[in-house]
């Protein structure tokens, strides 16, 4: 008779641990993030009560942004660092957003094994302006491109998760495209020479005609050249009009006037460091 007059358990009561097991789960597929959308269709939990129990794992899961519904579990070897790699989970992110996106500029660059400076933040472009992202010692930092569907992109060998990276001659194409952004021209040049074994000038030439801004070819040619490889070089040069505008190499820099001009590329070099 005693048991008749105990209370009945809620339905939820009974899915105790539900999202300390989902997360486990989640891990075990070598996954690292996840929306709430996500756990809830994977727990039958409510809204709050998955929010009750992500706050039990607050040492195992963090939220990308308190804006945002999205949250990455944070395996022991990572715990020094607050979160997982970006690279693990930007391509779940973008796809929860429904955003293109890819890994870009120097953080491309490192990829491809071009490290002259310590980079303490992931670049990646998207289409429209983000928020940075900055979760316990991870920062990501967007770039905004227009039509950036039309750049080419390829998946890195032997990455632990799906990622969408530059290919090695857009990623040239962004870092002069970008320079003012990321430390300036000279930064930028001494990012791309170690990239240029890599670059194919077929593919050269097809970010070229994706991209089609004269100017910003007219300072990669230069830089090209200046790095010391007059072949790729060629192939900007014979992609340019014969007639060309003058730019300024830094477009942000300084007055134009009594600057040295390289009329092979009709650039004025406002540079310290790089000569035509």
């Amino acid at each position: 008779m005693g048991t008749m007059n105990m209370p009945k358990r809620s339905p939820e009561s009974r899915r105790v641990g539900a999202a300390a097991a989902f997360v486990e789960a989640r891990m075990a597929l070598g996954r690292v993030a996840f929306s709430l959308e996500e756990l809830l269709q994977g727990t039958g939990l409510s809204a709050i009560a998955a929010k009750f129990q992500l706050l039990r794992l607050r040492n195992k899961v963090t939220r990308v942004s308190p804006r945002q519904p999205f949250f990455l579990i944070i395996s022991p070897e990572h715990r020094s660092l607050g979160a997982p790699p970006a690279a693990w989970w930007l391509d779940d992110y973008f796809k929860w957003r429904g955003r293109p996106y890819y890994l870009a500029l120097q953080s491309a660059a490192s990829s491809f094994g071009s490290n002259p400076q310590a980079l303490q933040v992931t670049q990646v472009m998207t289409d429209r302006p983000c928020r940075p992202i900055k979760v316990g010692r991870i920062q990501v930092r967007f770039f905004v491109k227009r039509g950036m569907e039309r750049t080419p992109r390829q998946q890195p060998a032997g990455a632990v998760a799906p990622l969408w990276m530059s290919t090695p001659e857009a990623t040239v194409w962004d870092l002069v495209r970008y320079a003012s952004r990321i430390g300036g021209i000279e930064r930028a040049a001494e990012t791309i020479r170690p990239l240029l074994p890599l670059l194919r000038g077929g593919e050269l030439e097809r970010v070229l005609d994706a991209e089609n801004e004269p100017a910003v070819a007219q300072r990669l040619g230069f830089v090209i050249e200046a790095c010391g490889n007059k072949s790729l070089a060629k192939v900007v040069r014979d992609w340019l009009p014969d007639e060309l505008r003058t730019v300024t190499l830094s477009p942000a820099r300084g007055k134009r006037g009594n600057l040295p001009l390289v009329t092979r590329w009709q650039v004025l070099n406002n540079s310290r460091e790089l000569k035509g």
